[in-house]
């Protein structure tokens, strides 16, 4: 284990020509919604132009970041080898008293326990919200975990001046550690918890160039000497850089639904939550605390391409592997499907796909959207696969799609391919009137703690940042209105002037420029996470060991922090489970026609020239 030392004394750190060692362990994305102002890719590219050995996000509650970072990272390791950064991945919690708790998964164990604190403390919550208090922490098997404690700035208004009132009478200067016995009593308790919690307990020094700086650090270092915490320095990022502080502000705004000239104390007081370079840091933290927080990253070696993601396995029976068990049905589907006996091609085909299917370890997948469709069926529910899986054989052999190969030629490379080396996307629409039959017998069958949907990041459109936008910096309602109704006005970060005096605005104020730049930056800003339409994620383990689980907003619904680019990224695979009026339509007329004719036909038998 690295050895931490805690610096005694104020000084800041001199550069004597050695490179920085720094990792940034506290930083928010545009995935902690309406807080940070910067997208984890812009986080990654800057955390490595300023020789950074490595940056966490921590998003607050959340993973819903970390796949778009860990894309990043490994994009630009694959293009530049001789590149030394890591990706630590970890969340913030908020805490009563103003305390703040950033926890860094140690390894694969801490990663998995640090998701199900954070789908404990939003499943008990209202989406978009949380709920955490110490007892769920102290549950949650955090020694895994490396551990910063942010207390809050030097602590409150009350604290300050019972502070302030001890120096007056101290007999040594201001910038010595000074008497903080009155605080002791109030927050020692914190400190002890904490201690409590393992052996990777750090607590976490953010300093912003603000007015009790000195004493904040002073405060800091001599509770840290007395509980032997090492102090570590770190930046409460939100955005990459000092030019998204006007965003961040705006951010704010909407989060809190006032006014730039409401918000006050809600917006930081300056510009200093970014990521700085060598030279601010060193005027800002002792050199000791910045080496600190190297170390502590070297403790963190779990990296998002350890996850072990497995599919059910009661998809298959217990005497049986995977690959025996899909080739046994796919052959009864022979059966089924071609009563006369099938074609030497179609043979052929089916074996090539099997192959490629076995190649890629894709067996259970195919397994478990044929249990579900093998489900709708039983319940006379009509469903059909659609997209590049009707090119697939198997797939028709399974009850899965109904576009038989021997009516067509298909490729199946479209659908799997050893070259793309991307996971199969089988998309399977329902009756829309019954498809909730078929999502609660998913539910049902793999439980909600190993079922959940996929996620969809609702960003910014130019209607919703118009008007969010308008709102913060005090247009009327019939302003906005006139604004998001006429697009026009709005091209890039260039006013079209007659537009916007036939509106009633002037084109070369400064609010307007304004507002069209805050306009460039917010559009494809993250504003939410939404449940996809039906792509379900289902795991042969607690899904929230791999992923934080959250409510959706409709009853009785869960879905995952990840969307589809992020599954695909990762390499776990999703069943669409979606809704078509028109099989509801077309199932309604196979009724009618097997009441009138009694003639009974399937989306398989529809004559082909039948129109």
């Amino acid at each position: 284990m690295p050895v931490f030392s805690t610096p005694y004394s104020h000084p800041p750190g001199r550069s004597n020509g050695e490179p920085l060692r720094y990792a940034e362990l506290h930083c928010v994305s545009n995935f902690s919604f309406l807080r940070g102002a910067s997208h984890p890719e812009e986080l990654v590219d800057t955390a490595i132009e300023h020789g950074y050995e490595a940056l966490a996000i921590t998003d607050e509650c959340s993973m819903a970041g970390v796949v778009r970072a860990y894309g990043r990272v490994r994009e630009l390791l694959t293009s530049t080898p001789r590149l030394s950064f890591r990706l630590l991945i970890g969340c913030e919690f908020a805490l009563d008293d103003g305390f703040r708790l950033v926890a860094l998964a140690r390894d694969a164990l801490g990663y998995s326990r640090l998701c199900r604190l954070i789908t404990e403390a939003r499943r008990n919550a209202d989406k978009g919200s949380y709920n955490i208090n110490r007892n769920m922490i102290d549950h949650a098997g955090l020694d895994a975990c490396a551990l910063l404690l942010v207390p809050p700035y030097f602590p409150d208004d009350a604290a300050r001046a019972t502070a302030s009132t001890a120096l007056q009478h101290a007999s040594h200067p201001s910038n010595r550690v000074f008497d903080t016995q009155p605080l002791k009593r109030e927050l020692d308790p914190w400190f002890q918890w904490f201690k409590s919690l393992g052996p990777h307990t750090f607590l976490a020094l953010e300093l912003h160039y603000n007015q009790y700086d000195n004493k904040h650090t002073h405060w800091l270092l001599a509770t840290a000497a007395r509980f032997q915490f090492a102090v570590i320095a770190a930046g409460d990022v939100h955005m990459h850089r000092r030019s998204r502080r006007a965003l961040q502000d705006v951010l704010t705004c909407i989060h809190h639904t006032c006014t730039l000239d409401e918000a006050g104390k809600r917006l930081f007081p300056n510009g200093e939550h970014y990521l700085r370079d060598a030279r601010a840091l060193r005027a800002l933290y002792p050199e000791q605390t910045l080496v600190n927080s190297a170390l502590v990253a070297e403790l963190c070696t779990f990296e998002l391409s350890e996850l072990d993601y497995q599919y059910p396995r009661e998809v298959v029976p217990a005497e049986l592997t995977s690959s025996v068990y899909l080739r046994q049905l796919t052959y009864e589907g022979v059966a089924w499907r071609w009563p006369d006996g099938v074609t030497t091609d179609v043979t052929n085909q089916i074996e090539h796909e099997l192959n490629l299917i076995r190649d890629m370890n894709y067996e259970s997948y195919f397994l478990t959207v044929y249990d579900i469709v093998n489900f709708a069926r039983s319940q006379n529910i009509l469903c059909q696969g659609r997209g590049s899986a009707a090119n697939s054989a198997v797939c028709f052999c399974l009850g899965i799609t109904e576009v038989d190969p021997a009516r067509t030629r298909m490729l199946f490379e479209r659908f799997i391919s050893k070259e793309r080396d991307e996971p199969p996307d089988i998309d399977v629409d329902f009756e829309h009137e019954r498809r909730e039959e078929v999502i609660q017998y998913i539910y049902a069958k793999y439980g909600r703690h190993r079922a959940a949907l996929a996620a969809t990041v609702v960003t910014y459109r130019k209607k919703s940042a118009i008007r969010d936008i308008g709102k913060v910096i005090g247009l009327s309602v019939d302003q906005i209105d006139a604004l998001s109704k006429s697009l026009a006005w709005w091209d890039g970060s260039h006013v079209i002037g007659e537009r916007l005096i036939d509106m009633g605005f002037d084109p070369d104020s400064p609010l307007m420029k304004r507002y069209a730049w805050l306009l460039d930056q917010l559009l494809g800003f993250p504003r939410h996470l939404s449940q996809h339409v039906g792509g379900f994620v289902i795991s042969d383990r607690d899904l929230s060991t791999l992923v934080p689980v959250e409510n959706a907003a409709m009853p009785d619904r869960t879905t995952i922090q990840w969307d589809k680019n992020d599954l695909e990224e990762l390499g776990l695979l999703k069943v669409d489970v979606l809704a078509l009026g028109m099989l509801t339509a077309i199932s309604k007329c196979f009724a009618t026609i097997e009441s009138y004719h009694h003639k009974t036909l399937t989306m398989a038998t529809i004559p082909p020239d039948d129109t």
